[in-house]
């Protein structure tokens, strides 16, 4: 009965379920545990502007699920935990990841026969299948992933990138083939999609997200601002060119902007 009710207070935004595993994307219809009147006042702004908690939820059967360092909010059933090192060489790398990244160097595996959910949140998540199609992702896109699927790091592969591409040397990649979630910084509905065959994208900001491994990734000077600082990083573009697809926020920006006027009080439930 008390589980009934849970789940009477949840829309399932999205669900892919396969042989050994499921993954549901869970969104909270209601919020009514404040006991402060306080903070009334924010939960009612958040419902108002059509925000809404969600929470990935994985339901394993003898599979297993990698997830991101710290992304755990409990499990129920027959489940071990375990972060993959592989042997000496392995470890190095995954040290190496850290010390580069700033990131934490093993993801956890999760394995066996139970339910997971993950931190909820008010963030946007979407289910993605890989098939052989590696992607490059920016830092905090990648959320879990099954067993198929493997998380490794990017290095840009130029010096004006590097630099000015805002997201420091190193990136995520995700290859192989399966499923996997990932929390993306705006609405799908905020998301413009582009399949670029042999062509150029220019962009002027740091709101594309998700790009093909194939895709070439540099920083190129501005024809509008040819009289720019280029060592600060104005008057710049971002250029991506070659064969695949590109997943880009042109709304994020302004998220940014609000968010300095009005600093979160703090996006998890959960800490």
């Amino acid at each position: 009965m008390i589980e009934q009710s849970f789940y009477d207070n949840i829309n399932i935004l999205e669900c892919v379920e396969r042989e050994g595993i499921k993954i549901e994307i869970l969104q909270y219809k209601n919020l009514r545990g404040l006991r402060d009147s306080r903070l009334a006042e924010n939960l009612y702004n958040i419902e108002k502007v059509g925000m809404s908690l969600k929470q990935v939820k994985i339901t394993l059967q003898n599979s297993s699920i990698t997830t991101e360092p710290g992304a755990l909010y409990f499990h129920k059933g027959n489940i071990c935990a375990e972060c993959q090192i592989g042997g000496v060489g392995g470890l190095a790398k995954k040290l190496i990841k850290n010390s580069l990244t700033e990131e934490a160097a093993f993801n956890p595996t999760y394995s066996g026969t139970g339910e997971i959910f993950l931190e909820p949140s008010f963030g946007h998540f979407i289910l993605m299948e890989l098939n052989n199609d590696p992607i490059i992702v920016d830092k905090g896109i990648f959320y879990c992933c099954e067993s198929g699927v493997s998380v490794e790091v990017s290095s840009q592969k130029n010096l004006s990138s590097g630099l000015f591409g805002g997201e420091g040397w190193f990136q995520t990649k995700l290859s192989g083939k399966g499923l996997c979630a990932l929390a993306i910084p705006v609405p799908l509905s905020e998301v413009l999609k582009y399949e670029l065959n042999n062509e150029r994208l220019q962009v002027d900001g740091n709101f594309v997200f998700l790009r093909s491994s194939s895709i070439k990734f540099t920083v190129e000077r501005s024809a509008k601002k040819l009289v720019g600082n280029l060592a600060s990083g104005e008057g710049t573009l971002h250029t991506y060119e070659g064969t695949g697809k590109i997943w880009m926020a042109p709304t994020q920006s302004v998220y940014k902007t609000l968010g300095q006027n009005y600093p979160p009080s703090g996006e998890n439930i959960g800490e």
